[in-house]
């Protein structure tokens, strides 16, 4: 199928052509159709397969058809609520993109910034507005937000909404909507829990399913090493030296783990950034544009922040810590390997992680190869005789790579950090 099949107005067809696009994926060649109906919607797909087009471009279809030429002023028609600010964004520029043949006007939201220009642009009157949770739910208390028009309400990466906690400021935010409006609902994931959500909010739902959350882009190698706790950070420095890396994407568990494997590498001389919640959205968006612009050859990410950050030509993820929700980890590699594109997807396990490891292995069904030439290997032990009680909950730290014997003693080894 070719996008000029979707019977979609020609000026849409024109920017989708000029941003390259030719054929619809997946997502979005069944979900488009289905929106343009009417219908309530449950997208799931992975990461990189194309939701944002998925319910921008249909959106875009409606509200030109609806708001045309007129002069009037004008009023929030759609909504899109999610829960990042990287991400925000990200899909405002979407919409930008899709709709620039069209007089249709987009406003994205978000705390950590003062309020004043998005409070005035609101006065202005915007056709689509992007908002995260809680700024969303300020600026109406404070009068500034009008949903009583509203045609189509979107509740975008709906499983990281859950996990932030947002859950009950997305039922409020539902409540201030009208009842006969158009709810599209996407979810990398599809727990129990956001089943039941979209259940509260949807009206006999049409349901998209593209991969199965289980599963990992075929063109991303995956290896995984196995490693001493206390080195990790020897190890990474070791991957980037010794094999020349660039443009890497690594994964943190926590913001101050973050600012420490930043802090680490710097010491080395690589130019590395952290971007995490305690950043301002002017210094995460710097970080980010200096990444994708090559000015920085690092990016240590949380997973919360990391949620906005769309590279098509990203070669590198290193999951510096193992995350203890394996659908997680299908996230965090899919950063690498999109568009067509090749990647590889590194992940360094110390022994408190080794029981991650092995529901990550029971999720994805993949052989993962092992690296087991490096420097840094578990002590004692390997990990096929881990204790199976790896602590669920105990403290974590935070290509073809060859790399020189593991017999160096650990007294000769060189510390950096």
């Amino acid at each position: 199928m070719l996008f000029e099949d979707l019977s979609l107005s020609k000026s849409i067809q024109k920017a989708v052509f000029e941003q390259g696009y030719t054929n619809p994926t997946p997502i979005q060649e069944q979900s488009i159709p289905l929106v343009l109906a009417g219908r309530d919607l449950i997208g799931c797909a992975q990461t990189g397969t194309g939701k944002t087009a998925a319910f921008a471009i249909p959106i875009i279809h409606q509200l030109h058809r609806i708001v045309g030429s007129s002069k009037k002023a004008k009023q929030i028609r759609a909504l899109v609520v999610t829960p990042t600010r990287e991400l925000a964004v990200q899909i405002g520029q979407s919409f930008d993109l899709y709709g620039k043949y069209t007089n249709l006007t987009q406003l994205t939201i978000f705390g950590g910034v003062s309020q004043n220009p998005q409070v005035e642009t609101l006065k202005n009157g915007v056709d689509i507005l992007i908002a995260t949770p809680g700024r969303l739910l300020d600026l109406h208390k404070q009068g500034f937000i009008d949903l009583d028009h509203l045609h189509t309400l979107v509740l975008d990466e709906a499983d990281q909404m859950l996990d932030m906690g947002f859950v009950n400021d997305v039922k409020k935010i539902v409540k201030l909507t009208p009842k006969n409006r158009q709810t599209l609902f996407f979810s990398a994931t599809m727990p129990i829990a956001i089943r039941e959500l979209a259940e509260m909010f949807l009206t006999d739902p049409a349901t998209v399913t593209v991969s199965p959350v289980s599963s990992t882009a075929e063109n991303v190698e995956q290896r995984v090493y196995f490693v001493e706790k206390t080195e990790k950070r020897n190890l990474l420095y070791h991957l980037i030296k010794n094999e020349n890396l660039s443009d890497v994407l690594v994964f943190s568990r926590t913001k101050h783990g973050a600012d420490n494997v930043v802090k680490a590498l710097r010491k080395n001389n690589i130019a590395a950034e952290a971007i995490h919640g305690d950043k301002s959205q002017n210094a995460r968006q710097r970080v980010l544009d200096a990444f994708k612009n090559k000015e920085v050859g690092v990016l240590v990410a949380t997973d919360i922040a990391a949620r906005g950050i769309d590279i098509d030509q990203l070669p590198f993820v290193i999951n510096f810590d193992l995350p203890n929700i394996p659908e997680t980890y299908v996230h965090r590699i899919g950063r690498t390997g999109r568009a067509g594109n090749g990647g590889i997807a590194i992940s360094f396990c110390s022994k408190d992680e080794h029981a991650y490891w092995k529901d990550i292995q029971k999720l994805i069904k993949v052989d993962v190869k092992t690296v087991n030439d490096h420097p840094y290997p578990w002590h004692s032990g390997s990990p096929e005789t881990a204790p199976a009680s790896a602590q669920k909950n105990s403290n974590r730290s935070g290509g073809a790579h060859k790399s020189r014997k593991s017999e160096v003693s650990k007294q000769n080894k060189k510390r950096w950090y």
